[in-house]
C-alpha cells in the first residue's frame, strides 16, 4: 500500500475514527486553535499518532492547493478492493445488493460526491473501470468526507464482464440515458440492483449500454439538457432507497 495525504476536517476526522491504525502522522496549522481541532488532536493522542505543527504555507504545499482547513493526515492508504474478493462478499449479502457503477467518470470531485452519496444510502460498493477513470486520490477522499473509508471501492479491468457477473449474481442492471423512454421512478429498483452512470459529457459506452437490462431517464422540466453525474447518481440511488423503504415498510431512519 502506498502512503497518501488526507486533508480537511471531515475527511481527517473520518479516518481517525474509522481507520486510526492507518494514520502515520497528523499535521496541523500552527495558527489554528479551536474546538474542532482540539477534538481531532484528542483522537490522535488516544491513538498515539504523532502530531506536528506546520505553517499554512507548508500545508498548502502538501495539499497541492486543496482546501485543507489547517489539518492534514499522512496515511497508509487502503487500495481498491480486489475484484474476486468483492464478488464473493456481494454474493454473501443478507439484503438486496445496491451497487453504483460509474462508466468512466474522470472528475475526482464527481467521484468523491458519488462515494459520499453511496455511503448515505448504504450502497454496497462503487465500481469503476481501471482505465480512463478517476481513482482514489486525496481530492476524492476530501470530497467524499469519509465515505472513501466506508464504501467498498472496486476498480475492474473489464466493466462489461463485471456487469455480466453481477447479472449472474441476480442483480438487475439499470443504466441511465436522457434519450430513454422510461422515467427512473417507473422502474422497479427495490431488488438487487446495479445503477450504471455514464461519464461526464459522453455518457455510457456502447458495450456498457448493451449489458444493461433496462435504460431509464431522469425527467428534465427546465432549460438544462442534463444533470451533473454525481447529482444524477444521487437521484437514482435515493429513488432506489425510497422503493426499498416502501418494500420494507419504511423501517429505515430518515436524514
Amino acid at each position: 500500500m502506498s502512503e497518501e495525504s488526507v486533508y480537511g476536517l471531515h475527511a481527517v476526522s473520518a479516518i481517525l475514527r474509522r481507520r486510526p491504525a492507518a494514520v502515520r502522522r497528523l499535521l496541523v496549522a500552527a495558527n489554528r486553535n479551536d474546538k474542532r481541532l482540539a477534538e481531532l488532536l484528542e483522537l490522535a493522542r488516544i491513538e498515539r499518532i504523532p502530531i506536528e505543527s506546520k505553517s499554512t504555507a507548508e500545508l498548502d504545499g502538501l495539499a497541492a492547493g486543496g482546501l485543507h482547513q489547517g489539518v492534514l493526515a499522512t496515511i497508509q492508504a487502503a487500495g481498491p478492493m480486489a475484484e474476486d474478493e468483492w464478488l464473493v462478499r456481494l454474493s454473501a449479502l443478507s439484503h438486496p445488493a445496491l451497487v453504483l457503477v460509474l462508466d468512466g467518470v474522470q472528475d475526482p470531485h464527481n467521484l468523491g460526491a458519488c462515494l459520499r452519496t453511496a455511503d448515505a444510502v448504504g450502497a454496497d460498493a462503487v465500481v469503476v473501470p481501471k482505465d480512463r477513470a478517476a481513482g482514489l486520490t486525496p481530492v476524492v477522499r476530501k470530497v467524499a468526507a469519509g465515505a472513501a473509508e466506508t464504501v467498498p471501492f472496486v476498480q475492474v479491468t473489464n466493466l462489461a464482464r463485471t456487469l455480466r457477473e453481477l447479472k449472474e449474481l441476480g442483480l438487475w442492471v439499470v443504466g441511465t440515458d436522457g434519450e430513454a423512454t422510461m422515467a427512473h421512478h417507473a422502474a422497479d429498483l427495490a431488488g438487487p440492483l446495479a445503477v450504471v452512470m455514464g461519464a461526464e459529457g459522453s455518457g455510457m459506452r456502447r458495450l456498457t449500454r448493451e449489458h444493461c437490462d433496462l435504460i431509464v431517464k431522469l425527467p428534465l422540466k427546465g432549460a438544462v439538457e442534463s444533470l451533473n453525474v454525481s447529482v444524477a447518481a444521487g437521484v437514482m440511488l435515493y429513488e432506489a432507497l425510497r422503493q426499498r423503504d416502501l418494500a420494507a415498510g419504511g423501517s429505515r431512519r430518515g436524514a
